[in-house]
């Protein structure tokens, strides 16, 4: 008989991965423990060695359970993305998403116009706010879905990336300030996070002259001529300039967009939002 693999099997991998412990990857997908075993049994069966370690401590993939892992990610997510894709005709409903400001003005008007044009009947509710408050939303359940911001540009789900870049008011000389001042968003967030980290990394002084989580705000601060800020390259406004390698500061990295979902296995509605804005948004 020719093996194959079980999407019910893949999910409850995932299970097991994401919590370390049967009990609660039991949880998780809806079977008892004893069930969830038997599958991860299957699964072992089906791919021919320990998926496996089974300790006191928990439960933690071996070399070819994490290579399994993988795959099982990523075909589960075109699984759910051709079945919501399939049964697009039919969704209806309200939908709550949520990104922070600058993907708002830039990515959001051709993200909601195609979603829109394909499922009329849906009713979209909008909520922008930085990366970490959308976390919060998320684990609220608040919103179904958030546009998130990460680090890394080159983790797993990434679906855009997004170089961060200095920004002041064309021909000003603010950068040349010493100490530098800094228009910035909430502290904990990545525009925040990431220049206070460059320009440490060189010792360079700064002070923060404005802080706030409104885009606005933060370009009404550098119109102004009194601070610089920090935004994705895409969403600065043309009468602002992007300060180069000559204006002294240090380079900023670049950061990946990607989708956060509250929930493990999302409803019909979340998950063909999700597979529009994966093929729509590389695009924006």
């Amino acid at each position: 008989m020719t093996a194959h693999l079980d999407f019910d099997l893949l999910r409850s991998l995932v299970a097991v991965a994401e919590t370390g412990a049967l009990s609660k990857a039991a949880e998780r997908v809806g079977r008892t423990q004893s069930a969830l075993s038997m599958q991860m049994q299957r699964l072992e069966d089906v791919a021919g060695q320990p998926l496996l370690h089974r300790s006191a401590r928990g439960v933690t993939l071996t070399a070819a359970g994490e290579r399994l892992l993988a795959h099982a990610r990523e075909l589960t997510r075109h699984h759910d993305e051709a079945l919501a894709e399939l049964r697009g005709v039919d969704v209806s409903g309200v939908l709550r998403f949520s990104c922070p400001e600058d993907y708002a003005v830039v990515f959001l008007p051709h993200l909601l116009q195609g979603f829109a044009s394909l499922h009329p009947r849906v009713q979209l509710e909008v909520v922008c706010a930085p990366t970490p408050r959308l976390h919060e939303l998320l684990a609220r359940h608040a919103v179904d879905l958030a546009l998130v911001s990460v680090e890394n540009a080159d983790e797993d789900g990434v679906i855009r990336r997004e170089p961060l870049v200095w920004v002041a008011r064309r021909g000003s000389a603010v950068a040349g300030m010493t100490p530098l001042p800094l228009a910035l968003g909430a502290q904990d967030a990545l525009d925040h996070v990431l220049a206070r980290q460059a320009l440490e990394g060189v010792g360079r002084e700064f002070r923060l002259a404005y802080a706030s989580s409104s885009l606005a705000g933060l370009i009404g601060m550098a119109r102004s001529g009194q601070a610089v800020t920090v935004l994705t390259r895409t969403s600065v406004p043309e009468d602002l300039e992007i300060l180069g390698e000559d204006s002294g500061l240090p380079p900023l990295p670049v950061i990946g967009v990607t989708l956060a979902i509250d929930r493990e296995r999302p409803s019909p509605l979340t998950a063909a939002f999700a597979a529009h804005v994966r093929k729509a948004l590389p695009a924006a």
